[in-house]
């Protein structure tokens, strides 16, 4: 029996973008420490980091370093 449904199947070396909001304003210096990311400053007070990640590794690179910033 054949699905009608088609899987979507990503290839190993695609990479994601992810788009994570953090509260307060970060300022452009911190561009070089969060390499490939985007810097936006929202008007509501907050900062959105966009960009590729290559897996999840570093995903979780970035999401440790967002953590040390306290």
């Amino acid at each position: 029996m054949m699905s009608d449904e088609q899987k979507s199947v990503r290839a190993p070396d695609q990479v994601k973008t992810f788009q994570i909001r953090i509260q307060g304003h970060l300022s452009q210096q911190w561009t070089d420490w969060f390499a490939g990311l985007t810097i936006t400053v929202e008007e509501d007070g907050n900062t959105l980091l966009s960009g590729p990640v290559v897996d999840q590794s570093a995903l979780h690179g970035i999401l440790k370093k967002i953590r040390n910033l306290t």
